[in-house]
């Protein structure tokens, strides 16, 4: 699964082959979630309020790119959230 963002003890990967809807999985201390990229929303999992609002944040800012790289399967990083 590769790291494609790490920022403020907040890591984000994605998986070559996976199922659709497009998403993200976020790991943040023992707590683990799967966000859907289009909608932000939690499909699984569970983030903290703050946590949550901080990868919301990024991924609104990086939404093209992470639906790019979910068609294209051409992982790369991203930029973090400063």
């Amino acid at each position: 699964m590769p790291e494609i963002s790490r920022f403020l003890g907040i890591i984000i990967s994605m998986y070559f082959d996976e199922h659709n809807p497009p998403h993200f999985h976020v790991k943040y201390n023992e707590h683990t979630a799967v966000m859907e990229i289009k909608t932000l929303n939690v499909l699984a999992g569970y983030l903290p309020a703050k946590v949550r609002g901080l990868v919301e944040e990024w991924a609104e800012l990086h939404k093209q790119e992470l639906l790019d790289m979910w068609e294209t399967k051409d992982f790369h990083k991203i930029q973090p959230l400063v």
